[in-house]
């Protein structure tokens, strides 16, 4: 389905405008102080992009001996033909400069060479944080039945989602809702699709580590119930958008859980049993780390989700990747804008950007621009949005 242009990074969309002028910089600047003992190469080149990217400089190619520079070099010019002019920092699509940015600052960072996640210390702080502890607790607790668990489990993976170590507007809010905060429940169908159709692969595509990666473990472990199903987590392939969940932290999760012993500790032995018997896998791959948007996965990856008895779309990045971030008609079908999926598709999302599809009417639309003028981007409100099988691959 052909949508509108992408968000431009322009006076054209403001949210996205501020995030490259202050808030980008300002996690550059919060990576310089958690990491005080960075080389002081490293300090001046972060310093150097920080610098660039709030005063909207032209966007630079990776070097060279970079193994994905031609990958980046192939998207800058793609955004030359977009502007008609030398891509900026402050002209270009949004979701290409937003993810090319957290590219540059690995690059400044020189993760390559070191393998040091440069937001380790804040994914850390998190990790051991009491809040993400008290909400395993609640995450665990038993349940009448598997559906009233997974109903469960998918609310608190929503909210989880708010826990976004990028964006302290969210941040702030913490798991705790109100009704109204969700503007679409779609759990009721999810939850007869993956009942109704036990056999087959679910694939999960994680957002942020922390607090919202243990409530996808507790989602997870919960699916395996279903005795010949098996669950794939899709990763970045490298650290971005400061909390967004790599192999490594998979890893630091369950072993804090062992730590934390009782409940966690059995959540974590039941997933590792899982993953020792291959019916749980942690796959990275560098496409959840590149511009492109979802329709544009390489076809062994699209093969593989369109098989899948279920594709669980996290966080609002995801969106955005799904829904080609740009601004559709709120009201506009979630099922149609995401066609080119085959497979079942639930999206798990809070409000962090304007992108928006599946609402259930304009004067709900309206009521909210009344109420709060920020409904779309504060981080309150939330989607559990689902589309069943495509017609002509049922």
């Amino acid at each position: 389905m052909q949508g509108p242009a992408p968000i431009r990074t322009d006076s054209s969309n403001g949210f996205a405008n501020n995030t490259m002028r202050v808030r980008l910089p300002a996690i550059i600047d919060d990576t310089l102080a958690l990491n005080s003992d960075y080389d002081a190469s490293i300090r001046a080149s972060l310093k150097k992009l920080r610098d660039e990217i709030a005063r909207g400089a032209p966007i630079p190619p990776l070097p060279k001996t970079e193994p994905d520079h031609d990958e980046w070099l192939r998207a800058i010019e793609k955004q030359r033909e977009v502007v008609q002019s030398q891509p900026g920092w402050h002209n270009a699509e949004w979701f290409f400069a937003e993810t090319y940015a957290y590219r540059w600052i690995l690059e400044a960072a020189r993760w390559q060479e070191t393998g040091r996640d440069p937001f380790a210390p804040k994914k850390l702080e998190e990790l051991h944080s009491d809040a993400l502890w008290q909400l395993v607790k609640r995450a665990t607790q038993p349940a009448d039945s598997l559906a009233a668990a997974l109903s469960r489990l998918l609310a608190l993976d929503l909210w989880a989602n708010r826990i976004d170590l990028s964006y302290a507007a969210a941040l702030q809010r913490g798991t705790e809702t109100s009704a109204e905060d969700l503007l679409v429940d779609d759990r009721e169908a999810v939850i007869a699709q993956v009942l109704g159709e036990p056999a087959g692969d679910i694939y999960l595509i994680a957002d942020n580590a922390g607090s919202e990666l243990a409530m996808d473990l507790a989602l997870v472990d919960a699916l395996l119930r279903l005795p010949s199903l098996r669950v794939v987590v899709c990763l970045k392939a490298a650290p971005t958008f400061v909390s967004d969940a790599t192999p490594s932290d998979i890893w630091l999760m369950l072993a804090e859980m062992e730590r934390r012993g009782d409940e966690s500790a059995a959540l974590a032995s039941r997933l590792r049993a899982a993953w020792s018997a291959e019916r749980l896998r942690f796959l990275p791959h560098a496409f959840w780390n590149s511009s492109h948007f979802l329709w544009d996965m390489p076809t062994s990856l699209h093969a593989a989700l369109n098989q899948a008895q279920l594709v669980i779309i996290k966080g609002d990045a995801n969106y955005r990747r799904a829904l080609g971030d740009c601004l559709w008609d709120a009201q506009t079908p979630f099922a149609d804008v995401l066609a080119y999926l085959d497979a079942p598709v639930l999206c798990l999302r809070t409000l962090k950007s304007d992108p928006l599809v599946g609402l259930p009417s304009a004067a709900r639309a309206k009521e909210l621009c009344s109420s709060d003028p920020e409904w779309r981007t504060n981080g309150k409100r939330g989607l559990i949005q689902f589309k069943a099988r495509t017609l002509q691959s049922q």
